[in-house]
């Protein structure tokens, strides 16, 4: 079985997504089956690269909305996240443009380290306050999951892997992904959002009998 996720690395939701989708996978009786594949995403592709903002003064422009609501707001997503045993720092989160973080997971999942350099990247920018289009932080962070930090610092010094992340974004509008997360079961059944692990083990039961 496979599973296709389409996720962005500061996406709040994508993070509460995938350990609900773990967690579904943990009850799951053929979850040795199945393998999980990422793919690239962003949230805000016209974000200009290198250009850096608090999360909470962008999602006050974007929403048009004042501090007050934007803190509610935040302060209910690391309510959710906290349920998934995820602490958020969302009053230190930065938001930037992602094709890096993105070029840097392509890297990793050459060296089987797909999963766990995504996993990285979303603590990294939604818990640590970390700064994820950096190129000396996404080296390091690179190598704390395993990618050699010479290939990590080669690789987003130029260009390489733009195609593949081109590719994600393409597929996703090839089939009418309009936001994240996004998984797609055995190529044939598409489940939007953070569902609950309860919903998603269903999903995932469906697709096991489907094939």
């Amino acid at each position: 079985m496979s599973i296709d996720v389409w996720s962005d690395v500061v996406c709040p939701w994508c993070y509460i997504g995938k350990r609900r989708m773990e967690t579904a996978l943990g009850r799951f009786e053929h979850a040795a089956e199945v393998e999980v594949r990422w793919h690239s995403f962003q949230l805000d592709s016209s974000h200009p690269r290198g250009h850096r903002e608090p999360v909470r003064d962008m999602l006050a422009k974007k929403m048009g909305a004042p501090p007050e609501q934007v803190k509610a707001m935040t302060r209910q997503v690391t309510e959710l996240a906290a349920a998934e045993g995820l602490t958020y720092d969302l009053d230190n989160a930065v938001s930037v443009n992602t094709l890096d973080a993105h070029r840097l997971t392509h890297l990793a999942d050459q060296h089987g380290l797909g999963d766990r350099m995504h996993e990285r990247l979303l603590k990294a920018h939604l818990c640590d306050g970390e700064i994820v289009d950096d190129l000396d932080t996404l080296v390091r962070l690179g190598a704390e999951v395993g990618v050699p930090e010479d290939e990590a610092r080669e690789v987003l010094e130029g260009t390489k892997f733009a195609g593949e992340v081109d590719a994600d974004f393409a597929e996703a509008r090839r089939i009418g992904v309009n936001g994240v997360p996004f998984f797609v079961l055995n190529g044939a059944y598409g489940v939007s959002g953070a569902q609950s692990a309860v919903t998603f083990l269903s999903a995932l039961e469906k697709a096991h009998r489907s094939r």
